[in-house]
């Protein structure tokens, strides 16, 4: 019931309608039925849409060609047209497409009106003239109503009356060994356990199985399990034997198991088949192997007996060494493999080392040293093995051509090696030095260290230089080429007989000189210069000392004894005997001769003419530099006095030219030294750059003075024991074999770098 106390509400019915309207309405209601499906005209069934049909990028139109938009962009007129400006600007031609290819569409996309309410498709294909001329379809109406009938049947009743057919499944005989196959892979039981007696005692009765798969594949009869009462919708089945099924079940399961079983052997024989006719070929390829190797092997037996039959005595063509040659080789190019298998070393006794011993028989090494080297040389190649061998005789059982060296010519050797006598050296030395690439180096070193060094041994022990007329370098030194080190112990018995045949020696005998110098290059540096300390520099000391230094009738002979010497003695040993027994004489002679009102200039000649009797290399060292510059000091000292300058005008400036010359020399020298030995280590490729490696120690200094800040140069003219002075800032200082020494109070101090760095700070 209504509730008539409440406020009116009014419900708004639209407006009237006039007459012609409403028949139109019921026009539009007509067509809005539903159309069934069989109404429906075929040609508006939707179709598949071929996208991509004839539609390439690279168009510039579509395929129907349709004219362009002629109004496109004609709003424009009404503005100022920024919109057409743009699009030419990034290359817009008119009537094409927009894009990089101009794929755009010209022609805005037309639409069209549906005739009814209907939902979308209802009415037919809605797709217009250009749709279908721009994206064709595909023709496939049929699948279309053959998929629809599909859908449309599954929602019907079927008017059978409900039963449905049986649906059988066939297994076919691919997919039962495709089964077998993946089952046999999967879980292939092992042999003992395939065999194996299995109990059942789960049932009533007791069941006996002999693997356990039979227990997987055993079959639940039904009077085993107790009958299932009958519920109220469960209907009895009208056809049950389970007995039958069962059976009909084991039939299906041993003919599965038979194909199967069949399809396994039918694999297995086709394998056997693949891997027999790999082993046939196999076989065919060793058989054939064989049959080469046996032909090959008969060829090189009868080349073999061929040898033999011509190396008997009553043959009447004997085999000589060439073609014995000629045989071997013949074998190592056409056999090669069944040469380096056969044992060569028995082949090589039975046929070479006749033939050898029987080429050998007349020779004398001594006389025709090249006898054979060419057929030996040629016998190596053939005989020798590939591999290295040690140089102990250990493998002769292993290879032919050193065998027949140590049995064949080895004893020629040793019978004149027997016969030969040391001192006539060359015949033995050109002998071995025409074998010695011929022969292997274990043999050579045997007789360098068996046959030769004994014999060259036993004849130094029996050498005496003071009776001997033949030198013993002519005898020795050939085999240094050959020997080497192997000479070391001769050395020192050599030695020894020098130095006692040197004891009565005095030097004005110069052919010590000439016994002594061959050996210079042959001892080692510090016993040749021990022994000349020992033997030779205190004669020469003695001899020195005798010397009288007299301006007015100088005798040169013991100075020339001396300086003889130079090239034999060491540079420091000849300065020290200088400095010792020489300068001072020489010294007190200067002194003496201008304290009685000399000739200044003769005293210039004088100064000058015993310079000149020294080599540049001793000139050069420190200690004879200042012997000389103490003689121009002392004459500096002579003319700079009153006497001497009044007595004899222009001595003054004559002694000071003299003393300027001679700095100047020995500055230019220094430099020249210096610049030498930059150059040798520029060559050697050791000298860098003096910022990046410093070359010596002054260039070490240099460089940290340098990154100090610190003043480092030397002080012109000043030394201290032949050493240059250098100013460090404040701070004197002179280096010594890389010691930097400081000026100290009353004596030089030895500092460390970065002690001088502080101190000069």
């Amino acid at each position: 019931s209504r509730d008539y106390s409440a406020p009116v509400n009014f419900i708004s019915a639209g407006l009237k309608k006039s007459a012609a309207e409403d028949a139109s309405e019921e026009d539009s209601d007509e067509d809005e039925k539903p159309v069934k499906q069989e109404e429906i005209p075929k040609e508006f069934v939707p179709k598949k849409l071929k996208t991509g049909g004839n539609f390439k990028p690279s168009q510039k139109g579509f395929v129907g060609g349709t004219k362009s938009f002629v109004d496109f962009g004609s709003w424009e007129r009404h503005t100022k047209g920024i919109g057409q400006k743009l699009l030419q600007k990034m290359g817009y031609v008119p009537g094409r497409g927009l894009g990089k290819n101009a794929q755009g569409i010209i022609n805005p996309i037309e639409a069209k009106q549906r005739k009814g309410k209907g939902a979308v498709g209802a009415y037919g294909s809605e797709r217009t003239s250009q749709a279908l001329q721009d994206f064709p379809v595909v023709d496939s109406e049929e699948e279309a109503e053959e998929e629809f009938q599909k859908e449309l049947s599954q929602w019907r009743k079927d008017p059978n009356g409900g039963k449905k057919k049986p649906k059988y499944s066939y297994k076919t005989v691919e997919e039962l060994k495709a089964k077998g196959r993946i089952h046999k892979q999967l879980s292939a039981p092992h042999k003992e356990l395939s065999q194996v007696k299995v109990i059942d005692m789960t049932g009533r009765e007791q069941k006996v199985y002999y693997s356990y798969s039979q227990i997987s594949h055993k079959h639940n009869i039904p009077d085993d399990s107790p009958q299932q009462p009958l519920g109220k919708d469960s209907k009895p089945q009208g056809f049950a034997l389970p007995e039958l099924e069962h059976n009909l079940q084991l039939l299906i399961d041993i003919t599965e198991q038979e194909i199967i079983q069949n399809d396994r052997q039918l694999q297995y024989e086709r394998d056997m088949v693949v891997n027999l006719t790999h082993e046939i070929q196999k076989m065919a390829e060793v058989l054939s192997h064989e049959e080469t190797a046996i032909s090959n092997l008969s060829k090189v037996l009868e080349m073999v007996e061929e040898c033999e039959r011509r190396m008997q005595p009553s043959c009447e063509n004997p085999l000589t060494l060439d073609e014995c040659a000629k045989i071997f080789e013949t074998l190592q190019d056409k056999y090669y493999e069944e040469y380096r298998m056969s044992d060569r070393v028995d082949l090589a006794v039975a046929i070479v080392y006749p033939l050898m011993k029987d080429y050998f028989k007349n020779w004398d090494p001594l006389k025709d040293c090249t006898y054979g080297t060419e057929i030996i040389a040629k016998w190596k190649s053939l005989l020798e093995n590939d591999q290295l061998l040690s140089h102990s005789g250990q493998d002769l059982s292993t290879d032919a051509f050193h065998r027949l060296m140590w049995e064949i010519w080895m004893p020629y050797v040793r019978n004149i090696v027997a016969q030969w006598q040391p001192r006539n050296c060359g015949s033995m030395v050109d002998f071995l030095d025409s074998w010695v690439n011929v022969i292997p180096v274990w043999i050579l070193d045997n007789i360098l260290d068996q046959l030769i060094f004994p014999k060259l041994q036993k004849e130094v022990e029996s050498w005496n230089p003071l009776t001997d007329t033949v030198p013993i370098h002519s005898w020795i030194h050939p085999w240094l080429p050959l020997m080497q080190a192997r000479l070391e112990p001769l050395y020192s018995p050599i030695r020894n007989k020098l130095a006692n045949a040197l004891q009565k020696w005095h030097p004005s005998d110069s052919s010590a000189k000439l016994i002594l110098q061959p050996w210079k290059d042959v001892f080692t540096p510090g016993s040749w210069e021990a022994f000349m300390v020992k033997n030779i520099v205190p004669k020469l000391g003695m001899c020195l000392n005798e010397l009288v230094v007299n301006p007015h009738q100088q005798h040169m002979d013991a100075f020339y004894w001396v300086v003889d010497w130079e090239g034999m003695i060491s540079v420091s040993s000849l300065v020290g005997l200088l400095e010792k027994h020489f300068f001072p004489k020489w010294l007190q002679a200067l002194c003496s001769w201008l304290s009685n009102s000399p000739n200044y200039e003769e005293i210039t000649k004088w100064y000058l003419g015993w310079k000149s009797m020294f080599s540049d290399q001793v000139l050069a060292h420190p200690s004879i530099k200042d012997k000389f510059n103490e003689a121009l000091d002392i004459m500096n000292r002579a003319v700079s006095s009153s006497v001497g300058g009044y007595m004899q005008p222009g001595a003054r400036e004559n002694i000071a030219y003299l003393t300027h010359t001679e700095r100047r020399k020995d500055f230019q020298y220094e430099a020249m030294q210096e610049r030498r030995e930059a150059e040798n280590m520029a060559q050697r490729g050791i000298g860098m750059a003096a910022s990046s490696v410093p070359m010596n120690f002054k260039d070490l200094i240099q460089t940290k003075a340098e990154e100090h800040n610190i003043v480092f140069m030397p002080v012109i003219g000043k030394r201290h024991e032949g050493k240059q002075l250098y100013t460090f800032g404040r701070i004197v200082i002179y280096i010594d074999r890389g010691v930097v020494f400081v000026q100290g109070e009353k004596t030089w101090v030895p500092t460390s770098l970065q002690s001088l760095i502080d101190m000069a700070k």
